[in-house]
């Protein structure tokens, strides 16, 4: 139990820390950039689960 803890806390602090400094230094995306990341994400997305389906009906 107090190893779940302990690494609950870890979590926690890491997001924590990966939020202040996200929000300090993080610079706004321009529309551009997320267009064509956009434009990705979907596929991608289809991808991984196509890939998910063949790795469980193999293993």
């Amino acid at each position: 139990m107090d190893t779940l803890v302990v690494l609950l806390l870890f979590i926690f602090g890491g997001v924590a820390l990966m939020v202040l400094l996200g929000e300090r230094f993080a610079k706004p995306a321009d529309a551009e950039r997320l267009a064509k990341l956009q434009r990705w994400i979907m596929p991608l997305v289809g991808l991984s689960i196509v890939i998910s389906l063949i790795n469980y009906y193999l293993n």
